[in-house]
C-alpha cells in the first residue's frame, strides 16, 4: 500500500470508530429496524425503510414509522397473515414517488419471498458470489418482480447489472450482514461474509470519496461502486464497508 494510503486508511479507521456508535442510530433510518427483536421483523422493517431512504432523513424516518404503523408494528406477522380488508388503510400512503400502489405490491412480493424463497436472506445467500453481492441484488429484483406487478413499481428496486449503484440495498445489506458488536449494524445474516459487501454510494459519500482520492470515476454508478470496493477492501479485506461510517460522518457531520 502506498504511504499516502496508509495515512488515509489510519484516518478513516479513526473516523469509522467515531461514527460507528449507538449514538448514530438516533438520527439515522436504521432506528426503524432497531424497534424490533425478531429476525424477520428486523429484516422486513430494514428492507422497507431502506427502500424509501432517499431525501431528508427526518422525512424518511417519519414515513418509515408510518409504514410500520400501517402494519400494526408487527411487519412479519402482517406480511404473512393480513387480509384484504387490512389493506384498505394503506390508501393515500406516499413517500416521494413511493405510493400506496408500490407499498401494496411490496407486501405481496415479500409474502411470496418468505413463503416460497426462504425470505430475503435466502435469496441473497443463494445468489452471492465469492467476491460480491451485486449479482444477488439483480436476482432479488428478478424474484421480487416474478409476480404480476405494476410497471411503475419496478423503479423502486435497483439492478447493479444495469449500472445502478444500488445505494439503498447496499445500505440494507450492511445493516443485515455486518457484526462488529458496536450496536449499530445487526449481523443477522451469518450466511454472508462482510468481506463481500459494497459501500452504499450516493452523492454525499461519492463526493467525500473523491475528495480523499478513493474514487476517480465521476458518475455514482455500479462501476464507481466497484472502484471504491477495491480500495476499501485493500484497507480492510474482512470488513471494508465499515468505512461507510467514516465517509458518511465526514460528509454529514463534519461537512468535510
Amino acid at each position: 500500500m502506498e504511504p499516502d494510503f496508509v495515512e488515509l486508511r489510519d484516518f478513516l479507521n479513526e473516523k469509522a470508530l467515531q461514527y460507528n456508535h449507538p449514538d448514530f442510530i438516533e438520527l439515522d433510518p436504521i432506528q426503524i429496524p432497531h424497534l424490533y427483536r425478531d429476525k424477520e421483523d428486523i429484516e422486513i422493517a430494514g428492507f422497507l425503510t431502506a427502500t424509501i431512504a432517499w431525501g431528508n432523513r427526518v422525512s424518511i424516518i417519519k414515513s418509515a414509522h408510518k409504514m410500520m404503523d400501517l402494519m400494526g408494528n408487527s411487519p412479519y406477522d402482517f406480511i404473512l397473515n393480513h387480509r384484504e380488508k387490512h389493506l384498505e388503510k394503506f390508501d393515500g400512503f406516499v413517500h416521494r414517488t413511493f405510493s400506496s400502489t408500490d407499498f401494496l405490491y411490496f407486501i405481496y412480493a415479500l409474502k411470496y419471498l418468505y413463503q416460497k424463497k426462504e425470505g430475503l436472506e435466502g435469496v441473497f445467500a443463494k445468489h452471492q458470489s465469492a467476491t460480491s453481492l451485486q449479482g444477488a441484488i439483480h436476482h432479488l429484483k428478478k424474484e421480487f418482480f416474478s409476480l404480476p406487478h405494476p410497471a411503475r413499481t419496478l423503479k423502486h428496486l435497483p439492478d447493479p447489472l444495469k449500472g445502478s449503484a444500488a445505494k439503498r440495498i447496499n445500505m440494507f445489506l450492511r445493516w443485515m450482514v455486518r457484526n462488529d458488536h458496536a450496536g449499530v449494524d445487526f449481523g443477522l445474516w451469518k450466511s454472508i461474509s462482510p468481506s463481500i459487501l459494497s459501500c452504499p454510494l450516493d452523492v454525499h459519500t461519492g463526493t467525500i470519496a473523491r475528495k480523499l482520492g478513493l474514487l476517480k470515476r465521476k458518475q455514482n454508478d455500479a462501476r464507481a461502486v466497484h472502484e471504491l470496493d477495491l480500495v476499501l477492501r485493500s484497507f480492510d479485506p474482512e470488513d471494508p464497508v465499515r468505512y461507510d461510517f467514516a465517509l458518511f460522518g465526514l460528509g454529514a457531520s463534519e461537512k468535510f
